[in-house]
């Protein structure tokens, strides 16, 4: 009997964990003898992945910070790569994450592993000459929003656009009908989700501003109730701390996780720039998007940002459609007057939910399917099946 196909993943974050996760369920349903191993998350493990190291070790964001842990990354980085090149898997996949992934597939694919990216790099953003990387360490490239195929015709790169899983799951899930009854919630109470990220980064620089709103909120609508979901326990147990150290008089509930329910229970969003934006899109929930980092790596991005918008549903719809507040605008009274207008605008409301219907539009197409269909003409072509 051959050996089952084996496939290198490398998943670097919550939302990594996310599309990754649906596409090995959907390649296990080709073929269910299927083994999947490197790096990945919860999700992933539950699909039956199997993880060499915790997949929060790979999750920080920003220059400054990844200096910090540099040594940590480029050694594991180095193992992992070594022991798929001394014990070759049929194709390698690496999920965003470009800065650790991309190097990964250069000398897999050197050493004659098939590639994919997962996720194409924000080229369209900045360091656009990172195609011709890619094209060098990067069989295939899927790609989840519909502009990105134009990026890569200079290279010839083969790439597909999928769409995105979020589209997917969010159409199937029934459950966040019922979402406020998960928390208590009455059906006449007004409330805002906050989300200041998965990564403990992001958590560093946005929790105590987005708690304080909150704060300033409650003083101008003392019936507003206040939900915030942490990605994981390490990250529960540190806003549990700052909410009885500094924020024991807010009408707030932390939760473990379930931030997609708490999205769904919710009337508006105070949230960081990044996937979960498009989740609160694809639930037609008006938002108020913020970002922060520490002041030389937003120094350094500034120089290099070409695209008008950092958040995925203005990039979607090529307009401001929801607010982007940076670095030291991220004060309590500006987000604050901007979560007023979100909950209480019933035009600006309005003409979010129909934005919202066509972005979903753009991006439902049955993502996990599309990109195992890719992945099997890829192996198809290269021999391998």
């Amino acid at each position: 009997m051959p050996n089952p196909l084996r496939i290198g993943i490398v998943a670097g974050e919550a939302s990594g964990d996310i599309l990754a996760a649906g596409l090995i369920h959907s390649l296990k349903a080709r073929f269910p003898d299927l083994v999947f191993e490197g790096i990945g998350g919860e999700l992933m493990m539950a699909e039956g992945f199997r993880s060499h190291y915790p997949m929060e070790r790979l999750s920080v964001m920003g220059l400054v910070e990844v200096l910090s842990r540099l040594p940590e990354l480029l050694g594991i980085r180095k193992k992992l790569t070594q022991s798929f090149i001394d014990n070759p898997p049929d194709l390698f996949i690496g999920v965003d994450a470009p800065d650790f992934t991309l190097a990964m597939e250069g000398r897999l694919k050197k050493a004659g592993i098939p590639t994919v990216h997962y996720v194409s790099p924000s080229v369209w953003a900045w360091k656009p000459k990172r195609i011709f990387k890619i094209k060098e360490t990067t069989d295939l490239v899927l790609a989840l929003l519909p502009f990105e195929p134009a990026c890569y015709e200079e290279t010839q790169q083969r790439i597909e656009f999928v769409g995105h899983p979020l589209a997917d799951q969010i159409a199937e899930d029934e459950s966040l009908f019922s979402a406020r009854s998960l928390f208590g919630i009455d059906e006449g109470d007004r409330v805002l989700a906050i989300l200041p990220g998965s990564r403990g980064s992001e958590v560093k620089y946005l929790a105590e501003p987005f708690l304080m709103t909150a704060r300033w909120l409650q003083e101008q609508e003392p019936k507003l109730v206040f939900v915030l979901p942490a990605a994981n326990q390490k990250l529960y147990d540190l806003l549990e701390s700052l909410i009885q150290d500094k924020f024991s008089d807010l009408n707030i509930c932390l939760v473990l996780k379930q931030s997609r329910q708490v999205l769904a229970a919710s009337d508006a969003v105070l949230i960081a720039s990044g996937t979960a934006t498009l989740e609160a899109t694809l639930l037609k929930k008006p938002m108020v998007v913020a970002y922060k980092m520490a002041s030389i790596t937003a120094a350094i991005y500034s120089r290099m940002l070409r695209s008008k918008y950092i958040s995925l549903p203005n990039l979607l719809a090529d307009e401001m459609l929801v607010p982007e507040i940076l670095q030291d605008a991220v004060k309590p009274e500006v987000m604050g007057e901007a979560i007023l207008r979100a909950l209480n605008d019933k035009k600006y409301r309005q003409y979010l939910e129909q934005r919202y219907d066509e972005i979903y539009a753009q991006v439902h197409h049955n993502a996990d399917e599309r990109a195992a269909d890719a992945i099997v003409h890829l192996l198809q072509d290269k021999g391998v099946i």
